[in-house]
């Protein structure tokens, strides 16, 4: 029987082995944390279907317009990020991951997918709806009491 806190445990140990990868591809392209999470929350919108702006950016990330700014001009000097017009509103700016970036981040991390899809090949589809559900709602705790903290 695994109790709660040998999950909670687990989840931290793979948020800090995460957090580890993700800062090696970070000190390979010469970039600083808070760029990658704001390359990754670029991307991420991109792939909801819903493009990022420069607010939506700074809200989700906690940073200032000028702040958020100063991120946004380093990942556009670095060639990863374009700020161009809406198409269906030219007032507003969308954030789009060129593809120079989509191409270093599948050189770099194609090798831990790979590796994740074979640690997970003896896992069922009903368990990993389990799995799946079990993240979620472990994300959505964890930004519920984040919030709740930074309030």
């Amino acid at each position: 029987m695994v109790d709660n806190s040998t999950l909670v445990r687990l989840l931290r140990q793979l948020t800090v082995e995460s957090d580890r990868f993700a800062e090696l591809f970070g000190e390979r392209q010469r970039m600083h944390r808070t760029d990658l999470n704001a390359l990754a929350l670029i991307m991420d919108a991109r792939w909801g279907g819903e493009p990022m702006s420069p607010s939506r950016l700074a809200e989700a990330m906690h940073l200032s317009a000028s702040a958020t700014t100063s991120v946004l001009d380093r990942l556009e000097a670095s060639g990863h990020v374009e700020r161009t017009r809406s198409a269906q509103d030219r007032r507003k700016v969308e954030l789009r991951v060129n593809e120079k970036a989509l191409d270093l981040g599948r050189a770099f991390f194609t090798p831990l997918n790979e590796a994740l899809t074979r640690a997970w090949v003896g896992f069922g589809e009903a368990e990993k709806e389990v799995v799946a559900r079990f993240l979620a709602a472990s994300i959505e705790a964890t930004v519920a009491v984040r919030t709740d903290l930074a309030e």
